[in-house]
């Protein structure tokens, strides 16, 4: 079984797939994606760059192990300065690089660039020892924040209770893209850290708005693209398999509860089946049996809790 707390504990950095010994080896790779922002791969989990006459907009900055080759790859998009970085949630694989490349930008009054994200992410960065200088500073607590920046609206979506309890979901609306952070990968099922407020409920929500804020093209494919968490770019139409995948799964588990059935018995009937061949990640750290405990255990505290 699973040991979930130590998982969480133990730094869901070295959770995720991407940010293994595998990855170390690998060059940043750079993809424009469309408009003012492009996508860099390889440094943990994915970062978003958007450039522009303003300066650069960074969202979350990959593993403090690669975070000179991520200025660099950063560098070789744009010289202007770096004003912004955005953390979609406290994992280190997301917010390694943060003292790195805020120290190497300014603002233009001068200081580091700064970073933002959710009070909640502060709170425990800060809980957790993280130095003041790799901590998001300029935080927000209401459930949205935009501003205007490199000619187009960038807004922040906080979805309470998903991978966590601080993550955001950041829309460039003028290019057409949807930063998903935590909330959606290519790569494996989603990651759900109790320890940290996550739930399976707020990845739903999560998943829905994402949806609500893409529109595909030409017979569902390109439109708006959405850059995950972990794996490849994505558009409305990969989303849309990853909340149906999730859904089908909860509501799989709850009916389980609902008759009785022990976490043993859950793991037995195997409800993630069907989708164990694309999300599995058998012989990784987080499989689908590690995903159907901690959907059991999530809804079982739910229940108990009534």
């Amino acid at each position: 079984m699973i040991d979930l707390a130590r998982c969480a504990a133990g730094a869901l950095a070295a959770l995720l797939i991407e940010a293994g010994p595998a990855a170390a080896q690998s060059p940043i790779e750079t993809v424009h994606v469309q408009g003012n922002v492009h996508m860099l791969i390889g440094a943990g989990g994915n970062i978003a760059v958007q450039v522009g006459d303003d300066g650069i907009l960074v969202v979350d900055t990959g593993t403090a192990e690669r975070s000179d080759e991520v200025l660099a790859a950063i560098r070789r998009l744009s010289d202007g300065p770096i004003r912004w970085i955005v953390n979609t949630h406290l994992h280190a694989d997301h917010t390694g690089g943060n003292e790195t490349i805020s120290q190497a930008g300014i603002t233009v009054n001068g200081n580091p660039a700064a970073i933002i994200a959710h009070e909640r992410v502060l709170t425990r960065m800060s809980d957790a020892g993280a130095p003041v200088t790799a901590l998001p500073l300029n935080t927000f607590f209401e459930d949205r924040r935009d501003f205007y920046f490199n000619g187009e609206a960038v807004f922040l979506y906080h979805i309470p209770a998903a991978h966590t309890d601080g993550d955001v979901i950041v829309h460039f609306r003028g290019s057409d893209v949807v930063v998903a952070g935590g909330l959606f990968s290519t790569t494996h099922y989603p990651v759900i850290d109790a320890q940290a407020g996550g739930g399976i409920d707020g990845f739903i929500e999560g998943l829905n708005l994402m949806l609500d804020l893409t529109v595909p093209a030409y017979l569902q494919e390109g439109g708006t693209y959405v850059i995950p968490g972990h794996g490849r770019l994505s558009d409305e139409a990969d989303v849309v398999e990853y909340r149906d995948m999730t859904l089908f799964i909860r509501d799989r588990i709850a009916h389980m509860i609902d008759r009785g059935m022990s976490l043993e018995d859950v793991q037995a009937a195997r409800p993630a089946l069907d989708y164990d061949p694309r999300y599995g990640n058998e012989g990784g750290p987080w499989t689908g049996a590690a995903f159907v405990e901690a959907v059991y255990r999530d809804l079982q505290r739910r229940t108990e809790s009534r």
